[in-house]
């Protein structure tokens, strides 16, 4: 009878097994990481101006790669504050007029509804009678810039203080709230 030679099996796919688990893990890390450089960005939300819709604290998720549209809440750099971000909600787009007349707003001459300001009717204007060509000097919105602001309106410096914010500054399209947890919310627009 011949005699089976034993081989250390155990040791070497234990081995290899190991080895295939580290190159997969450092695979994994290095496809999240240029996921969140190129396609995504972790956000908090820093002060009132987006208040009630987002609040001090909020943890988002932004779309790099995103269309902006009217209604996108989107991060932008702060063109008044270097190093810093902003979050604000996209009213206009180039081309657009703009103008507010008795805590509504007139976008192309046409009342915009604004659900998201609910939360703020207080019997009070909320958002002060302004136009374009009163704040900025200008009839439209301009080719590769967008009118932004903040759902607070009293407390938010955004393009009725700070001007019209260029396409290159928009960093982001929010997608998701990930904290706090009872607040979890998908964005679509």
């Amino acid at each position: 009878m011949k005699k089976q030679q034993t081989q250390p099996k155990d040791e070497t796919s234990f081995g290899k097994w190991l080895i295939e688990m580290m190159i997969l893990a450092i695979l994994l890390f290095a496809g999240v990481q240029l996921i969140f450089h190129y396609v995504l960005a972790k956000d908090v939300v820093s002060g009132p101006s987006m208040e009630t819709s987002f609040n001090d604290g909020d943890r988002l998720i932004t779309y790099r790669l995103g269309k902006v549209k009217r209604g996108s809440v989107v991060v932008l750099d702060a063109p008044d504050e270097p190093e810093t971000l902003y979050i604000k909600r996209v009213i206009g787009l180039p081309g657009d007029t703009i103008e507010a007349k008795n805590d509504t707003l007139y976008v192309n001459g046409q009342k915009t509804d604004e659900p998201y300001l609910s939360k703020y009717q207080t019997g009070q204007n909320f958002t002060e009678d302004f136009s374009l060509k009163s704040r900025l000097g200008v009839a439209k919105v301009p080719a590769n810039s967008y009118f932004v602001m903040g759902d607070n309106r009293p407390v938010s410096k955004d393009s009725r203080r700070i001007g019209f914010i260029k396409k290159s500054a928009i960093k982001g399209i929010v997608r998701l709230r990930y904290w706090p947890l009872n607040k979890i919310q998908i964005y679509t627009n």
